[in-house]
């Protein structure tokens, strides 16, 4: 079963970069963004991880943790982070535990072949741990900003 909006998100953990793993409980009390993108060092991928890093001030501004998710190795997010200067951690999903939560592994035509793989999408968690913002299938141009004009709205 996945999450929807207005839903309380199960606890999940996870490994993530910066050598502690990822719980969602551990993070009550803020509101939260966790976006899934199919793979690290890919250019869609690269530019959506470089607007979430151009706009992390903003989130922290408005009290608000970025955090991405793939099914790549711990060890690739790393590089990915570095090479970006991403001040927010990468969260490994190999297993895919993480996108079974929130629904986000979807068949894909690639090259005209059907591919199975994460489908972007980005999910604003608020402070009591409840869904309240997806997006799906999105287009990364313009994507992070909207990301961030919808968490300034939240209230406590």
């Amino acid at each position: 079963m996945s999450v929807e909006i207005n839903g309380k998100v199960p606890d999940f953990s996870a490994s993530c970069t910066g050598g502690a793993d990822f719980k969602l409980s551990a993070h009550a009390g803020k509101n939260l963004v966790i976006y899934f993108y199919p793979k690290d060092n890919t250019p869609g991928c690269t530019t959506e991880g470089e607007n979430f890093r151009d706009l992390h001030p903003e989130f922290v501004k408005a009290e608000c943790a970025v955090f991405g998710v793939s099914r790549d190795s711990l060890k690739s997010h790393e590089n990915f982070k570095a090479k970006l200067e991403m001040p927010f951690e990468l969260i490994s999903d190999p297993d895919e535990k993480v996108c079974v939560i929130f629904d986000v592994m979807k068949m894909k035509n690639m090259y005209g072949k059907q591919v199975r793989g994460v489908e972007r999408s980005t999910f604003v968690i608020n402070k009591k741990g409840v869904l309240v913002q997806e997006w799906r299938g999105l287009k990364v141009p313009g994507h992070a900003q909207a990301v961030l004009d919808f968490v300034r709205t939240i209230g406590d």
